[in-house]
């Protein structure tokens, strides 16, 4: 990167305009005067006349390169130090049958819940930085889908791959949470947050979820919860002798439970019952879990100034000598 440490110095040069303009003035004025030049036109110009000029862009030269010089020129690089405190965040998705739900759109067209949450993670792990983010999958069985990673490609491609029932059927809250914690309760981390999505109750796994959200509260973890459906009665897209049709089916999504997991962890709970207030809930839990970055900024230059000012003598000094010697004028 070039620069000048005092480029206001550059204004200097708008003194050279008028020099040339003055030299051009003044050339044809003369200290001795004649009679009659007559005589004086028929005689053969001689190499120093035709040179008269140089001494005047020797002089400007110079004195353009002292300017520059004076103004500091540099050559560098920014070095950018980046220094952040980064949050662990796991997300925990529910891919038990009941996200097959019907209940949702994208784009004007119906799509089950999963297929939704998985696009509204996808943007929200697209706008976090220096964060570590794992993924955890749970049905009737709960494991992990990534484990934490600051390379944010390899966990977008396990969340392509997150498909309902892949982790068996049912829903195994207090499990998932469990695992999550395990991931988490041995990092010595600025923040660590889990982010649970589900649309059900807790009916399966040996812990409990409250008694995995107290463990999570002891090692500092804190936990949101969101619950996702609308509610009443759902439509289910299922195959049958006739071809795909919809049947309803109600859902139990246990807000209850979900609340008091985000109130023992210092969370929050939110409920999702269409797109758009799912990607809402994203944002907000984007903005309250923020990463502090700090930025310092550090400048290494090489001065250039000697470049510009050792020409510019040369060139002065070898004005001063013609200008006494082969082109020097007669006052």
């Amino acid at each position: 990167m070039f620069t000048f440490h005092d480029p206001w110095l550059l204004f200097l040069l708008f003194i050279v305009p008028f020099m040339v303009y003055d030299y051009k003035k003044g050339k044809g004025r003369g200290s001795i005067r004649f009679s009659s030049i007559e005589r004086f036109k028929r005689l053969k110009i001689s190499k120093a006349a035709r040179s008269r000029h140089l001494l005047v862009w020797l002089r400007t030269i110079g004195i353009i390169l002292v300017i520059i010089a004076l103004a500091r020129p540099q050559m560098g690089n920014k070095i950018t130090e980046i220094t952040s405190e980064g949050i662990d965040i796991i997300l925990v998705l529910d891919t038990s049958g009941s996200m097959q739900a019907m209940d949702f759109q994208l784009g004007g067209s119906r799509v089950n819940r999963l297929e939704v949450a998985k696009k509204v993670v996808l943007e929200f792990i697209n706008k976090r930085i220096n964060d570590r983010i794992g993924m955890i999958v749970f049905a009737e069985q709960a494991y992990t889908q990534c484990p934490l990673t600051l390379d944010y490609g390899i966990l977008l491609n396990f969340l392509q791959n997150v498909k309902i029932g892949i982790a068996g059927d049912g829903t195994a809250i207090g499990s998932a949470l469990a695992v999550s914690v395990q991931r988490l309760k041995d990092l010595k981390s600025k923040s660590k947050i889990i982010i649970l999505l589900t649309d059900g109750r807790n009916n399966l796994g040996n812990i409990s979820p409250n008694m995995a959200a107290e463990i999570a509260q002891t090692y500092g973890i804190k936990i949101y919860t969101i619950g996702v459906g609308t509610k009443g009665d759902v439509p289910f897209l299922i195959d049958t002798f006739f071809g795909k049709r919809y049947i309803y089916q109600r859902v139990d999504l246990d807000e209850e439970t979900l609340q008091e997991i985000a109130g023992i962890t210092g969370g929050r709970y939110f409920r999702a019952t269409d797109s758009e207030a799912l990607s809402q809930i994203y944002k907000q839990i984007n903005q309250m879990e923020k990463t502090k970055v700090e930025m310092k900024v550090f400048y290494e230059y090489d001065e250039l100034f000697m470049y510009f000012l050792i020409p510019a003598i040369i060139l002065i000094l070898f004005e001063i000598i013609l200008g006494n010697t082969w082109l020097r004028k007669i006052p």
